[in-house]
């Protein structure tokens, strides 16, 4: 099993985190406060705990869970020689303030996406689009009835696209593939799809599938 390096201390790095230990992959979580992961470091056998930079160079494969707003300069103090060649699993939004009537504002431009900058400016990492558009309690295998629930993803690199569907299907996802990493234009959307009915009607137990004829 390949190492997984999560950049990141709030829910979704746990959560994620947690999954990955589950599944037999090596997890270490970096922050820049230690303290706040002593309490998911000792509930998860094995994990570790580092800095942004020790955790990116432990790694195989990075995740990329801090807020859309510190995305950039966290992987600024990753370093790129600390991701040239790694995939780079993105699973940040760029929420800015609160929302309108439900409806979440972004701080990115309609045709170029949080992910796109992210790819220009660390152009020899192998970003993929991923795990955006769903509440943390259901990023690890979610029990939805039976039905498997779509996760999205896109990316500039094939094999890198492929080897994080692989990843998502033990996770329990339907992968829809949706290409280069243009596509993240309409992925990272859909968080502010699936946010509506959560801020509207307090409704945060759904998520997407694509359904095919």
């Amino acid at each position: 099993m390949k190492k997984i390096g999560i950049l990141g201390s709030g829910v979704v790095a746990k959560t994620l985190g947690a999954g990955f230990l589950k599944h037999g992959y090596e997890v270490m979580l970096g922050t820049r406060s230690a303290e706040k992961l002593e309490e998911w470091k000792a509930a998860n056998q094995g994990a570790q705990v580092g800095s942004f930079e020790e955790t990116a160079a432990f790694a195989d494969i990075v995740v990329l869970a801090v807020k859309g707003t510190a995305a950039k300069s966290a992987l600024e103090l990753v370093g790129t020689d600390n991701l040239n060649g790694k995939i780079v699993i993105d699973t940040t939004n760029p929420i800015d303030g609160t929302p309108t009537n439900g409806v979440l504002n972004f701080f990115t431009e309609q045709n170029y996406s949080l992910m796109e900058q992210l790819q220009s400016a660390f152009p020899k990492a192998r970003f993929v689009k991923s795990w955006n558009s769903i509440g943390s309690a259901f990023m690890v295998n979610p029990d939805f009835g039976g039905e498997k629930p779509a996760m999205f993803i896109c990316g500039n690199d094939d094999a890198a696209r492929k080897e994080v569907s692989e990843i998502l299907v033990q996770f329990g996802f339907e992968v829809e593939d949706m290409g280069m990493a243009e596509a993240a234009r309409a992925i990272e959307l859909l968080c502010m799809l699936w946010c509506i009915p959560g801020f509207r009607e307090g409704r945060w137990s759904h998520a997407f599938r694509l359904l095919k004829k």
